[in-house]
Formats: structure tokens, C-alpha cells, sequence
């Protein structure tokens, strides 16, 4: 990917890019853990490698690991392994799924906030011409909600998980939003702090601009490839926009 390049548009990831949402959605899994018998005592590092691929995988994870198996192990879980593998029944995993939603829909932004440096990177972008969407693995009513809190009138299009669409890392959610934007895939950059956001990019056809302030660390994202890692909101933008003089 080259630096100088100017996309012409930008499609966020949600959790850990742009919102920190680790209090809530911790709190969220607990409860929900808790109020269906299970080990409710997840902290936030534990949670921030549970989600990546949605609320149903997060759910699955943290009863894999309530089982005994490692963060490491369960990170193969909706990716390479199903929850069968881990000893999981739907029963279960449905019953902790159905309470997260239950209750995180009532409780998403309760300590939810943008990161430092992101309203005025969308607003910034938004002036330099950039189309600005987000797409995520989050429950669907959630984004909307969180959307219209935090960033009403900057994004064009925000999509959340939703049973009528693959999930990341398939691409389906992404050609949507670039439909709908009429832009393609080679003119668009996706930014995202986890494995699935890398994923997904390449799946989609798409640069990718990787972001150490999320659910990965910086280490995390080197070990997986990531060919920019942005540490700063403003260094987002250059890789964006880049050097129009160059």
C-alpha cells in the first residue's frame, strides 16, 4: 500500500477503531455469563480476545474458556473451529448470546466514547473529499444506536451484524456499503484493529490500515502481518489522504 495514495473512500471498523466500547461490552458479557450460570468474572483483556467476529463467537469463546481452554485456543473459534470442537452446545451458547443481547442493547453506552483524535479525523476526512462508512461485527441495532450517538451526519453508511448478510471477514457487508457509495474496491482503504478487520480488506479486495489502540497490541498486529499500524488518530488521515504533492 502505498503512502502517497488518496482514497477516495474509508470504511471504519467499530469497536477498538473508532469507539471504545471494552467497559460495556465486559460488563455486558458478565451479566449475561452470570445471569445464565456461568463463570461471570471475564476481564477486560479476556474480552477484548473474545470479540473481533461478533457477539455470537464472543459468547462461545468465553464458555470455551470457562472449560479450561486458553485465550490462545479459543481465538480459532469461528474461524477454523466451531464450538462443537470446544464441547459447546447451542443450548448454551444461545442462552448467553440471547442475554448479551438483551442486555447490551440496553446498555451499550453507558461507558462508550470515541477514541482521542477520532471526531476530528472524520471530520477532517469528510473536508478532503473521503466517502466515510462503517462496517462491524456488532450487533446491528447496536451500531445504529452508537452511530447516531457519537457520529450523527459523518458516516454515509454503518452496518452491523444482521442475519440477512455474512459477517467479516466475508467481504458482503463491504461491497454493500461500496455499492451504495459507488466506489470500488481498489479506490476504498478499511480500517480495523483485529486479525478479522485484515481479513476482511484482503477479502473485499481492499487496503488495509491497521490501528494499535484497539483489541490487539501493536506486537499482535506485527506477528499477524499488518502492513500499517497506525498508533495516532492523525496518522490515520496521512495514510488516507498521503502526499497529494507527491
Amino acid at each position: 500500500m502505498s503512502e502517497t495514495k488518496h482514497y477516495r473512500a474509508a470504511v471504519f471498523d467499530m469497536d477498538g477503531t473508532i469507539l471504545d466500547t471494552i467497559t460495556d461490552l465486559t460488563v455486558s458479557l458478565n451479566e449475561a455469563c452470570r445471569l445464565t450460570g456461568h463463570r461471570a468474572d471475564f476481564t477486560k483483556d479476556d474480552v477484548r480476545h473474545f470479540f473481533g467476529s461478533g457477539a455470537e463467537v464472543a459468547a462461545q469463546r468465553a464458555l470455551a474458556v470457562e472449560k479450561g481452554y486458553s485465550l490462545r485456543e479459543v481465538g480459532a473459534l469461528g474461524v477454523t473451529k466451531s464450538a462443537a470442537a470446544f464441547g459447546i452446545t447451542d443450548e448454551a451458547a444461545n442462552a448467553v448470546i440471547a442475554a448479551f443481547a438483551a442486555y447490551y442493547g440496553e446498555h451499550c453506552d453507558d461507558a462508550t466514547g470515541p477514541y482521542p483524535g477520532i471526531l476530528a479525523l472524520l471530520k477532517k476526512l469528510k473536508a478532503a473529499g473521503v466517502r466515510i462508512a462503517v462496517v462491524s461485527n456488532k450487533l446491528d441495532e447496536a451500531v445504529q444506536v452508537l452511530n447516531r450517538v457519537h457520529f450523527e451526519g459523518l458516516f454515509e453508511e454503518a452496518k452491523g451484524e444482521r442475519p440477512d448478510i455474512r459477517r467479516k471477514p466475508a467481504p458482503d457487508m463491504v461491497f454493500a456499503v461500496l455499492e451504495s457509495l459507488q466506489v470500488r474496491p481498489e479506490e476504498a482503504v478499511y480500517i480495523g484493529d483485529t486479525e478479522v478487520d485484515m481479513l476482511t480488506a484482503k477479502n473485499s479486495g481492499m487496503d488495509c490500515i491497521s490501528v494499535d489502540w484497539g483489541f490487539r497490541s501493536r506486537e499482535a498486529l506485527e506477528a499477524l502481518g499488518a502492513k500499517r499500524i497506525a498508533d495516532r488518530a492523525e496518522e490515520v488521515f496521512d495514510l488516507i489522504v498521503g502526499n497529494e504533492d507527491a
